[in-house]
């Protein structure tokens, strides 16, 4: 147990550490843009620890993490695409493209950059309020990740801590807009990459060393339950059964929900407005890229690695020693296995992760109902109250997250973040690659696929995917059975049925219908291809 000095103080120093620079934001904080956009200044180093720990939460390092500790190594693969789509890919083709059709229309969120390209007040409105229905979910699995670690490894009590964290997020996000988000996120950015460099090397020494640990946790594979052998598991450093249950939940719910989704991310998107030029987003890609590797990377080799310790200290692997609530198997690995000093930074990395994510959260969420919908929709584009109905918003969303923190079942942080990875995918991404990259997207293609990309998605987690349709009940009710359909696709992710669909409707949509205005398209484009 950690004492209550050390904690004390290190969490004193942090805090102080936070405030310090969400002050230093609420004074350059003038504008409306500087509250949304950083005055699309921010500097390369900022842009993408921003945008790295803004991607990195609580829900990668304990939630993944755990589900590496039940499936092992095989999500190293969702760390590739991590890095070669929401790194390099976001950042050389969709970033620079963003920041510079953001800019030529004066757009300050992701909805309103949609709803300008294509001239479309109820795209930036849809948009807004599908981001205020449906990111709480994400948000409340991030709260919960924090919440867990504190009440494993400090024995502090849940809700007491979930409150506090809350406020304290909630003071600097309302108060100083993006700037004070991304400047603090620099620093939790930073906290989070040497925590997790730590992480590893503390972890190969427990276990004997890099080869001896991986060759220890391979032959460890025999004593996997019946049901995961079942399943299609394989053992921790392979891959499972092609076709297989578990083979389906990792690679389409895991690898491609979360590797694909990242791409339609709004608060991922508006860190590219914040830049200031093309060239600072090409030098963050570097940053980015190793700092994604450190954090999803190493959570995942040691979320695996921990059957090995577990087995070694009590006798059986991982998710058993965690009671069978993988959202607890890296919290346990660190408060039993690390020392006391680790414990300690190990709890800052992961309210940094926590902090950073939800912060920039809370932001979208409240710019979605203050700007996309009060202002743009309802108001028609007039200023009015906002500013101080964004913040309303905020703190509206902040609530209905820690109501979730508190209801949400266990095992949830990777499921939830997936589900909403894959909306964003297939509600949003059709419509954003059109938009950069196509100028025959026409408006009703951008709709529809908006449209069908939502309902096409909540369709098939309410109907047809097995883990939500069973537990939300809906189809039982109507139809007397737990899903419409049976066997495999049963375990299929809705990004591998609603993504296709909304982008067949999506093109398919825009030839069938009168192409834009050539004046509004050249204003929209205009510098891009330079």
């Amino acid at each position: 147990m950690v004492s209550t000095f050390t904690l004390s103080i290190t969490v004193l120093v942090y805090l102080m550490a936070v405030f310090y620079l969400s002050w230093y934001g609420y004074k350059r904080t003038r504008e409306v843009e500087d509250f949304m956009v950083a005055g699309r200044k921010a500097h390369p180093f900022v842009v993408a620890i921003s945008y790295g720990s803004t991607f990195i939460s609580t829900s990668a390092i304990v939630g993944f993490g755990g589900v590496a500790g039940l499936f092992g190594m095989g999500l190293l693969w969702l760390t590739f695409l991590n890095i070669f789509v929401g790194i390099f890919i976001a950042f050389v083709l969709f970033g620079t493209r963003t920041r510079k059709m953001g800019k030529n229309l004066g757009a300050v969120t992701f909805p309103e950059l949609m709803g300008k390209r294509f001239n479309s007040r109820f795209i930036q409105g849809f948009s807004g309020i599908l981001i205020f229905l449906f990111m709480p979910l994400y948000a409340g699995i991030i709260l919960i990740g924090a919440a867990r670690f504190i009440e494993v490894s400090l024995n502090l009590d849940y809700n007491v801590a979930l409150l506090i964290f809350t406020i304290i997020i909630a003071a600097y996000v309302i108060t100083g807009g993006i700037i004070a988000v991304m400047y603090t996120e620099a620093l939790q950015g930073t906290i989070m990459f040497v925590g997790m460099a730590l992480l590893l090397v503390l972890t190969y020494i427990k276990l004997g060393g890099v080869t001896a640990a991986h060759q220890a946790l391979t032959d460890l594979a025999p004593l996997a339950p019946a049901s995961l052998t079942a399943g299609g598991f394989t053992g921790w450093t392979s891959f499972p059964t092609f076709g297989s249950p578990i083979w389906w939940t990792l690679v389409s719910t895991i690898i491609l929900g979360v590797g694909i989704g990242v791409l339609a991310q709004p608060q991922l998107a508006v860190r590219f407005m914040t830049a200031s030029s093309k060239k600072s987003l090409y030098k963050a890609v570097a940053i980015g890229g190793v700092f994604i590797f450190m954090m999803t990377g190493v959570a995942f080799i040691v979320g695996a690695l921990s059957n090995l310790y577990f087995y070694r200290t009590q006798g059986v692997i991982a998710v058993v020693a965690a009671g069978g609530n993988i959202d607890k198997i890296i919290p346990m690995y660190i408060s039993s296995a690390m020392p006391e000093f680790f414990v300690v930074l190990f709890m800052l990395t992961l309210l940094a992760a926590a902090m950073s994510t939800l912060s920039s959260q809370f932001h979208v969420m409240g710019t979605s109902i203050g700007h996309d919908f009060y202002r743009e929709f309802i108001r028609k584009g007039k200023i009015g109250l906002t500013i101080p109905i964004t913040r309303v918003g905020i703190m509206v969303t902040i609530f209905i997250s820690v109501v979730l923190a508190y209801v949400l079942p266990i095992s949830i942080i990777a499921r939830a973040t997936a589900i909403f990875f894959g909306l964003c995918a297939a509600a949003f991404l059709p419509m954003y690659i059109g938009a950069l990259f196509w100028k025959r997207m026409t408006r009703a293609g951008a709709i529809a696929s908006l449209l069908v990309g939502t309902v096409s998605s909540l369709f098939w987690l309410t109907f047809v995917h097995a883990k939500e349709a069973t537990a939300l009940g809906i189809c039982k009710a109507l139809f007397g059975m737990d899903t419409l359909l049976t066997g495999t696709w049963t375990v299929v992710d809705p990004i591998l049925v609603a993504l296709p669909i909304s982008l067949v409707v999506a093109f398919g949509v825009s030839l069938l219908t009168t192409p834009m205005d050539e004046t509004h398209l050249d204003e929209c484009f205009r510098g891009i291809e330079e």
